[in-house]
């Protein structure tokens, strides 16, 4: 359906122009049956009002302006459509913090680190520090060394994007995501496969003794 009268009472500038809105001496015109061509403005026009459709700018910048024989309304709710479904495939990478004390034990160490493992391979950030409570700021090398150690244990998973750093009573570092599979998950498709042949071998075993019908006699393997 035809949008003149609708768009002239519009306050903001519509984000495609339309029909009359359209100036240019020529445009290439494209649109579902339609053959793509060049065409005069007009002509282009008298082809959109012949189909009760409108001319739309989608293309300003090109020589000449590309403009789709289409209806505007349709094509605003495909265009807003699009753009949901983009933003609903993009990954919100979220900042996952982990707290160490300066003298950590081993246990709760191997804990956070898995944590961190699971974090990264969801494609989050790690935010890890060490937290000085009191005289134990006098630990700050303790606490370097702790996160560098987790940093390195964290390798196969992530990259160090902030070597530690003091922060007031906090010596933080941050860990990004890597883009390519962890060895880990490799792994586990490669013993995935492996284990589908072994299936395959064991199926014409079990068939071979079901043929066998006669009686069974003692010291005989079949």
């Amino acid at each position: 359906m035809r949008n003149d009268k609708n768009n002239r009472g519009r306050k903001n500038t519509p984000q495609y122009r339309i029909n009359r809105q359209i100036r240019v001496p020529e445009v290439r015109v494209v649109g579902d049956g339609i053959e793509a061509q060049v065409l005069p403005t007009r002509e282009a026009q008298r082809l959109a009002d012949e189909q009760g459709l409108d001319l739309v700018e989608i293309s300003p910048n090109a020589q000449p302006p590309v403009c789709r024989i289409v209806d505007y309304s349709k094509f605003l709710y495909q265009q807003k459509k699009h753009q949901k479904e983009l933003k609903a495939k993009q990954v919100k990478i979220e900042v996952k913090e982990i707290r160490f004390g300066p003298q950590t034990d081993e246990h709760d160490y191997n804990f956070k680190l898995k944590h961190a493992r699971e974090f990264l391979a969801d494609g989050n950030k790690v935010k890890a520090y060490v937290f000085f409570r009191g005289r134990s700021i006098l630990f700050k090398e303790q606490g370097e060394v702790l996160l560098l150690r987790f940093a390195n244990d964290l390798e196969e998973y992530g990259k160090v994007e902030q070597m530690p750093k003091l922060e007031g009573k906090r010596m933080i570092i941050f860990i990004s995501p890597k883009k390519v599979p962890t060895k880990a998950k490799v792994n586990d498709d490669e013993t995935e496969a492996s284990n589908e042949p072994k299936k395959e071998k064991k199926a014409p075993q079990q068939k071979a003794r079901k043929e066998y019908t006669g009686p069974f006699v003692e010291g005989e393997d079949f």
